[in-house]
């Protein structure tokens, strides 16, 4: 309960900011007379998915990173294939460590952007779900007709509102949420009840508004009308977009790539849950597959044209830069941790030899604690940066 309250804390003030970009939106086509929530929700994820595109980059060039990293973590996973003792335990972890230092990443750096896209997502749902809450003129109009409800009596929506029993029709606020699920079979039953002139022609308005290409945005798709077409063009957008996503590794044969099987469901679902849910969604997500294979393809182009060598260096230079500014004063600088990693893997190597001619226990360093592979990250990244730098200078 604690976890989804914090979540909620999260996903309330950027539904509310995302919110106000909707609301924008709507006024600005108002101006002009168009009054289309669907026409909005479609500026609206260009607008968002423009402003998330830095954390789109940033995940794409972490995959690309990832492809390079994967075959050698497979490596040293083989390596260790089959000891499950604490020593070679602790052996696997620091050398899959060392191998992410080495590039100037860390494991869970691909995490990061899709811990942050997530909240925005649900944000995003949440506007796109209850559009009076966050569009005030579109509120304006349900405010009418919820006003003409409680003044004709809440049983009019007895034999219209699904589940009309277990609604909570007590104030005005929840009068307007149970209206904003209504399809337009459940507005025209509410227009045939006669509330007022005015609760009419804002129903004629909201109507009006939900309407795009002759399909409501509330209304769910059916196999027996055109709107058929939301949930498979969801699906194909995003088969398309799971194909500009799907980053070539120089893994194993052997190994299954797991996002590969995620590449063909994840479209399939897609398609299933618009069958389920308002069109409204729908558009929204073939509005944001549309958007991101477009910024896809400029994406893969930005990333193609720069050398992997290139991506590696400037991963490893943000490394370096991080961590001399987080380093507490007094510690040590990069190149003075360079030297004594340098020297500690002298020492290993050492005890290396002295371990084949017999003179040390081959389980002596698990039992002080160490481990036979130093990982030199930090040192790897000072010599490769610069060499790089007197390459550049050569040059």
């Amino acid at each position: 309960m604690e976890v989804i309250f914090l979540f909620g804390k999260i996903v309330n003030p950027i539904a509310s900011l995302l919110g106000l970009i909707m609301n924008a939106i709507y006024n600005f086509f108002n101006l002009f007379g168009i009054e289309n929530i669907g026409l909005s929700i479609i500026v609206f994820t260009f607008i968002t998915k423009t402003l998330m595109l830095p954390l789109t980059i940033k995940q794409q060039k972490f995959s690309r990173l990832q492809a390079i990293i994967t075959p050698e973590i497979q490596k040293i996973q083989e390596k260790y294939k089959g000891k499950k003792d604490e020593a070679s335990m602790r052996k696997l972890q620091a050398e899959t460590q060392a191998v992410y230092a080495r590039y100037g990443t860390n494991q869970t750096a691909g995490c990061l952007p899709m811990l942050i896209t997530l909240p925005i997502m649900f944000a995003l749902y949440r506007v796109i779900n209850n559009i009076p809450e966050y569009v005030s003129a579109i509120r304006d109009y349900y405010t009418i007709v919820g006003t003409a409800i409680e003044t004709r009596g809440i049983e009019v929506l007895s034999d219209i509102a699904l589940n009309y029993e277990k609604l909570d029709l007590s104030n005005l606020n929840n009068i307007i949420k149970s209206l904003a699920a209504f399809n337009t079979s459940q507005w025209k039953l509410l227009l045939d009840a006669g509330l007022s002139l005015d609760a009419d022609n804002a129903i004629r308005s909201i109507m009006n508004a939900n309407n795009l290409f002759g399909l409501s945005i509330t209304n769910t798709p059916s196999w027996k009308s055109i709107s058929i077409i939301i949930p498979l063009l969801s699906m194909g957008l995003q088969f398309v977009q799971s194909k500009q996503l799907n980053v070539k590794t120089n893994s194993k044969d052997n190994v299954p790539n797991p996002m590969s099987s995620m590449n063909v469901v994840m479209p399939i679902m897609s398609g299933f849950f618009c069958l389920m849910l308002p069109i409204g969604v729908g558009l929204y997500w073939i509005a944001n597959s549309t958007i991101s294979i477009i910024q896809q393809f400029f994406v893969n182009k930005y990333l193609d044209s720069m050398d992997l060598d290139e991506l590696v260096e400037k991963s490893q230079e943000k490394a370096s830069k991080k961590y001399m500014k987080a380093k507490p004063a007094g510690e040590p600088s990069i190149q003075e941790l360079a030297k004594k990693q340098t020297k500690s893997i002298e020492s290993v190597s050492d005890k290396t030899m002295d371990n084949q001619n017999g003179t040390m226990d081959i389980d002596q360093d698990a039992e002080n604690g160490e481990s036979s592979y130093n990982p030199a990250s930090i040192s790897e990244i000072a010599n490769i940066l610069k060499h790089r730098k007197v390459e550049k200078g050569d040059k």
